[in-house]
């Protein structure tokens, strides 16, 4: 009863409360689900300009072009990350300009003579490496008749219209501003003497070695000077993250390699017994060759063996090429060297096609059997770039060298003079074999059976629970460290500068066990260790070859780095940059022959050398120096200059003078191309740089 009349003296506390509790239920509503009242929303993958990208468009997108296809996914989705982004910038630019494009010049970049780039592309008939027009305009048709009603090729279409779209402002933009570059005749002329202007120079190279590490201290200000200096190359735009980590890699044990040869060896005996090479060898995950091998060609493990065994028999389980195997041997053939034929392709792609192009091939054979020329039905009917404006003929081919079954008729089964119809990857051939060499290589047919040499889940899953208990005991770096120096075998390994939106992490390439480290690093505090163990699959048995465990090494925001993270990757210049100043306290004099003599080295020389060469036979890149000898006159010598590879001493001993630039409109064409040649890759960066653009990827994958 007290309780109660507490209570009811303090209501309004009551009614308070119950305000409060209402009020948070409604912000959270407003501020939860896709879109809260304020505008954001939890699926905006990026801003780019204020133009929002929704995370459920980009992956329609992603699965508009690329579907199920296999591959590196994070790879495909920067590149599509790009797209969306440059689009946006384009589009806003080409608004700004009064660029566009009408739908007649769109039909035209689809369907005209000459399509866009990325038609180009993507309907380039595999044969002929151009572009097909007869599936063009079948598509066209398609279009105009109503018929064009797969819904997933709709989709894929009108995307790509947007790509094309895309393409072809982006290059109406750079066309406005590459017509804009201009080449004043003083730079015209001054581009004249650079290239023109050769000189030679005796010089010295002291080399850095000169001074041991010992004699070199380094101080903190020695670093930030460094930063300093190399502001430009060094300044990020984004945070960055280093990571330490180990890799435990997973090897099988001798029970799995002993189990492993034991399979390949109980299927010995029906592989031998087999009529149907090609089903068993399909069953047991082996290969079968059409081709015929020379002992150069085979592996060594069974070069000799191969032509010592008869037709038929098996050899094996060997080990080769990290698995156990077994080869049977299907045929012997004693084979030219080489041969001549001629070849009329009709090219196929579909069963209708195949259909049509026999029946093709079957009417020029006629008309050869009739009299016809081999030459004039080539020329006017074969679609073989590399063979027709020649009659069809190849001349001195090697064994192997065109597809199985051309390769089979033109070295084994085929006789000479005869015409032979073959059917290709490619289509219909009519092939005339035309001559064989006289020498001869005894070749060999073969199929194989293999396992690869691999960790069983067993082993893999001890392997696992040792990268656990590790894990679980080394909880920060410190620790970390000093227990991987304690393990023979294991080395700590240490990850280049990381962004946000990253997916390769050193030498462990792309994947997701990569981006998912990434992702806990930004994340994480400095020190700190990963609780997970990340798994990464061998890329063709597809078994987890190793655990890797990781810790963040360092955090460096946008900006100049700072000395404790960049010293690693910078400590031998600035030991250099010091060791070049000690070198030049001990050069006495200008004598380059006493300088040589003094530091045990040489006197050489540079000939022919342009102000624009990067590059000089004699002395590598060294651009200080090239810049100081150009600034001397003939028989003067230079300071001592501080270049990549040592202290350099030069005399120049040959300085012509330039005459008069008699080809400006010249030079002046080919500066401006070289500078327009720069524009489609740089003038895009430059209008992303400077666009406002708001990254929440990582949020997302």
């Amino acid at each position: 009863m007290a309780l109660i009349s507490k209570i009811r003296k303090n209501s309004w506390i009551l009614v308070v409360l119950i305000a409060l509790g209402l009020i948070g239920f409604i912000v959270m509503d407003m501020t939860s689900g896709q879109q809260s009242i304020f505008g954001s929303s939890q699926f905006t993958l990026g801003s780019i300009d204020g133009k929002k990208l929704d995370w459920n468009y980009f992956s329609r997108v992603e699965q508009i072009l690329y579907g199920n296809s296999g591959g590196e996914v994070y790879s495909r989705r920067q590149s599509l990350w790009n797209y969306f982004v440059e689009e946006a910038i384009v589009q806003e630019e080409a608004e700004g300009l009064g660029l566009g494009i009408s739908k007649s010049e769109l039909m035209d970049l689809q369907f005209g003579p000459d399509p866009s780039p990325i038609i180009k592309q993507r309907f380039a008939d595999p044969a002929t490496r151009q572009v097909n027009f007869q599936q063009l305009n079948d598509i066209r048709k398609a279009i105009e008749e109503g018929t064009f009603t797969d819904p997933r090729m709709r989709s894929y279409w009108a995307q790509q219209e947007k790509e094309i779209i895309k393409e072809r402002l982006q290059s109406k933009i750079n066309n406005l501003i590459a017509k804009a570059v201009y080449t004043p005749t003083w730079m015209a002329e001054m581009g004249y003497v650079e290239q023109n202007q050769a000189i030679d120079f005796n010089y010295v190279k002291i080399p850095f070695d000169e001074i041991d590490n010992t004699e070199v201290t380094l101080s903190d200000d020695d670093y930030k000077q460094y930063i300093k200096d190399n502001e430009a190359r060094l300044k990020q735009d984004e945070e960055t993250r280093k990571l330490e980590y180990v890799v435990f890699d997973i090897l099988p044990s001798a029970a799995d390699s002993t189990e492993l040869k034991n399979k390949v060896a109980e299927l010995v005996p029906d592989f031998e017994a087999t009529d149907d090479d090609s089903a068993f060898v399909a069953r047991n995950y082996g290969d079968i060759s059409a081709n015929y091998f020379s002992k150069e060609e085979l592996p060594a493990a069974i070069a000799d063996t191969a032509f010592q065994i008869p037709v038929g028999s098996v050899y094996g389980p060997y080990s080769d090429g990290g698995s156990y195997q077994a080869v049977k041997i299907l045929g012997h053939e004693l084979m030219a060297d080489s041969a001549d034929s001629r070849h009329i392709l009709i090219p196929a792609d579909t069963p209708e096609a195949f259909t049509a192009a026999k029946k093709t091939i079957d009417s020029l054979e006629n008309l050869l059997l009739a009299g016809a020329s081999f030459d004039t039905l080539a020329l006017k009917f074969s679609k073989d770039p590399g063979s027709a404006n020649k009659g069809g003929k190849y001349e001195g081919t090697t064994p192997n060298q065109f597809v199985p079954e051309y390769n089979e008729v033109l070295f084994v089964t085929g006789q000479i003079g005869k015409l032979y119809s073959v059917r290709t990857s490619y289509g219909w051939h009519l092939v005339e074999v035309l001559s064989r060499s006289a020498s001869k290589t005894e070749r060999v047919k073969v199929a194989f059976i293999r396992e690869a040499i691999v960790p069983s889940e067993a082993t893999q899953n001890e392997a696992y629970q040792r990268t656990q208990a590790f894990v679980g005991q080394n909880r920060d770096i410190e620790q970390f460290r000093k227990s991987v120096q304690e393990m023979e075998g294991l080395e700590m390994e240490i990850s280049p500068s990381l962004k946000k939106n990253d997916f390769n992490v050193g030498n462990l390439g792309a994947a997701q066990a990569s981006r998912d480290m990434i992702r806990w690093a930004f994340n994480a505090s400095k020190g700190d260790v990963s609780p997970e163990i990340y798994a990464y699959q061998d890329p063709v048995s597809y078994y987890t070859n190793k655990y890797v465990l990781v810790a963040l090494r360092s955090i460096q925001k946008a900006g100049l780095p700072s000395v404790e993270n960049i010293k690693d990757e910078i400590e031998q210049q600035v030991i250099n940059i010091k060791k070049g100043e000690l070198i030049k306290q001990r050069i006495q004099g200008t004598d380059l022959a006493a300088i040589a003599a003094n530091f045990k080295t040489k006197i050489d020389t540079a000939t022919n050398v342009t102000f624009a060469a990067s590059y000089i036979p004699t002395l590598g890149s060294e651009p200080a120096l090239i810049g100081e000898v150009f600034n001397l006159e003939q028989g003067q010598i230079s300071k001592p200059v501080v270049g990549n590879a040592g202290v350099y001493v030069a005399k120049v001993t040959n300085k012509p003078a330039v005459g008069q630039a008699n080809n400006i409109p010249q030079m002046r064409k080919v500066m401006a191309q070289t500078i327009r040649s720069q524009i489609n890759g740089q003038l895009i960066q430059a209008m992303k740089k400077n666009a406002d653009i708001e990254d929440y990827r990582s949020k997302f994958y």
